[in-house]
């Protein structure tokens, strides 16, 4: 008679995840994260700065121009010492230094974003080239 040894396996899903939870846990996160999520985060993290930056000069030079623009239509040019005619032209000035930063918040948006991914674009390659195997 033959003596045959038996193999039991059992499989449980539910194990299987929580497994999978407690390891994520611990795992650094580059292990832990799936090559698309990653493809995915490199590539919107290129244009999170730019749009930042963006936003900043933007709002800024907003800001400047509504600055020069009281200055130039009110009395704010009184109180702070100007008469009528000096306060519009210093309004004038400032507001035209806020158009040129508003005017300059997409050159500088391409830029970065053409910067960034000259950066990040080896890394991008790579995960492609793998994905596409």
């Amino acid at each position: 008679m033959e003596n045959k040894e038996k193999f039991n396996y059992t499989y449980s899903a539910k194990e299987q995840e929580e497994i999978k939870e407690i390891r994520k846990k611990y795992a650094s996160p580059e292990e832990t994260e799936d090559k698309m999520a990653q493809l995915r985060r490199l590539d919107a993290a290129v244009t999170q700065k730019a749009t930042r930056v963006s936003l900043v000069f933007g709002i800024i030079g907003a800001l400047i121009l509504g600055m020069g623009m009281s200055l130039a239509m009110t009395e704010i040019g009184k109180v702070i010492g100007l008469n009528g005619g000096m306060a519009m032209l210093v309004g004038i000035v400032i507001g035209v230094i806020g158009i040129v930063l508003v005017c300059l918040a997409y050159p500088i948006y391409n830029r970065i974003v053409k910067k960034e991914r000259e950066k990040i674009a080896p890394e991008i390659i790579r995960l492609t080239d793998e994905l596409m195997k």
